[in-house]
């Protein structure tokens, strides 16, 4: 056993190299006989073979399981007080057609935020009534594909694009359903990048009163949509972040909005019927990760809704939630071929040195830009096979003209991985596939979906030709 001076607190020496760490993997990946990894009983090495790498590995099951598992959840928890929940499947966080689908099929809604995944939901036969649509930047043309669709909702974020808005249903003779997208000013506990709730970013209507007029921008929005023709007001949104353990700013949020709901009752004499409460449940990457189960979470969101409600004097409203990667997240892994390793030396904290292995893998920040955008950490495995070496630190690292093209920042790997080895690396569904670019002229890598024993491409890898088709010069 050799625990490295240049391995972080929290990352463990594993007892077994070739273990598969629970909460990180679907649940039909495990090693086979010959310590290769499966998934619903297929060897990576067969994928491989099949359809190249890099490959993101899709697991329909676990998929559907998930999104059944935050559907039952939430509607068991506030069946008594709302008679249950809309969960919106947030597609940002992966989306293609057969995915929105799966969504479809297991009686979940979808959430887009641009009209190209507006058009994806419309080429997967998702009813408007089903959807909704975000954004803080909103074309006219993407208004007015929602009011084409008839979607149930349309998120709006700020007053001027709650005028525009109106205005084009006005012009159509109908009414937009529109929720306000408000900023409780609650701290999400996570990378500055991608919390949401605070005062100073881009998203969203403040519920802090202007120093002038004395009332909010949140407040005078829902005057201005009560009072506009073309809005059919349905009530209150908010999102605090993304990747969050600690339920307490869930909460808190809850706690404001119903808050600011009491007093447009008070103001307006109107009870607005439903509360989004938005999505950002976090997912395990690493062993440090502690996520809680979907049933936890809706327990204790229904208890604060229910006594905040009771307490106001307020009928429990229409609760809807947004889950993207607490869904897909960790039922896909990203499939690598290791390239080149070496091993170099590293200065350390008490002045000597210590061994780190670093193994390049033919993908990197091309399919998986999160490490580089907000430091975000992952694990790896040597999926290929099994080994009996020591386990090493390493550096996953891809093969772009970037240093900071870091796959996996840290994790133990058996040392003799080496040239031509599989490497899979666990929980790559969210924003892995859906920020990917071609950086370096490298062409996207395939989605395949596995489910009972098969394995089908839902997105093909992309071509050279691909690469230059747009290329009109």
């Amino acid at each position: 056993m050799s625990i490295s001076p240049l391995a972080p607190q929290w990352l463990s020496f594993p007892e077994d190299s070739n273990a598969l760490r629970p909460g990180m993997w679907a649940q039909d990946v495990l090693r086979g006989g010959n310590g290769e990894l499966e998934i619903s009983g297929i060897p990576v090495s067969a994928l491989a073979a099949e359809f190249g790498t890099p490959l993101f590995v899709v697991s329909e099951a676990d998929f559907r399981a998930r999104a059944r598992d935050f559907k039952d959840s939430f509607d068991a928890a506030f069946a008594d007080a709302c008679g249950g929940v809309d969960v919106y499947y947030a597609g940002k966080a992966f989306l293609c057609t057969e995915i929105a689908r799966w969504v479809a099929s297991e009686g979940l809604r979808l959430d887009t935020c641009s009209g190209g995944e507006l058009a994806v939901a419309a080429r997967a036969g998702i009813p408007g009534a089903n959807l909704g649509l975000h954004g803080n930047n909103k074309s006219d043309a993407e208004l007015n594909r929602a009011l084409d669709m008839e979607l149930g909702r349309i998120v709006v974020d700020s007053l001027p694009e709650l005028h525009r808005l109106g205005a084009l249903a006005q012009e159509r003779g109908v009414q937009a359903n529109v929720m306000l997208r408000l900023t409780p000013g609650v701290h999400a506990h996570t990378h500055e990048f991608i919390a949401t709730a605070h005062e100073d970013q881009k998203f969203g209507l403040s519920m802090a009163a202007d120093r002038g007029s004395g009332m909010s921008p949140a407040s005078e929005a829902v005057a201005a949509a009560l009072q506009n023709p073309g809005i059919r007001l349905l009530g209150l949104h908010s999102h605090i972040g993304s990747q969050i353990f600690d339920p307490a700013g869930f909460e808190e949020a809850a706690r404001r909005l119903l808050g600011f709901l009491a007093e447009v009752k008070q103001l307006h004499g109107v009870e607005l019927p439903e509360l989004d409460l938005g999505g950002g449940y976090g997912i395990a990457y690493t062993e440090a990760d502690t996520p809680r189960p979907a049933a936890e979470i809706a327990k204790a969101m229904a208890a604060v809704v229910s006594g905040t409600c009771a307490a106001l004097g307020l009928a429990v409203p229409r609760i809807s939630i947004e889950p993207g990667r607490a869904i897909v997240g960790p039922t896909t892994f990203t499939l690598y071929r290791a390239g080149t390793v070496k091993t170099v030396r590293v200065d350390t904290a008490d002045g000597g040195s210590a061994e780190r292995r670093y193994v390049s893998v033919d993908g990197g920040m091309s399919d998986n830009a999160r490490p580089v955008l907000y430091d975000a950490d992952y694990s790896a495995v040597l999926a290929s096979r099994a080994s009996e070496h020591d386990a090493v630190i390493s550096r996953v690292v891809g093969k772009h003209c970037e240093s900071g093209d870091i796959v996996v920042r840290d994790v133990y790997l058996p040392s003799d991985v080496d040239h031509g080895d599989l490497v899979a690396v666990p929980g790559t569904g969210a924003y892995c596939w859906a920020l990917s670019s071609n950086y370096n002229y490298i062409a996207r890598p395939p989605v395949v979906a596995v489910r009972d024993g098969a394995a089908r491409l839902i997105i093909r890898g992309e071509t050279e030709e691909d690469l230059l088709a747009r290329d009109v010069s």
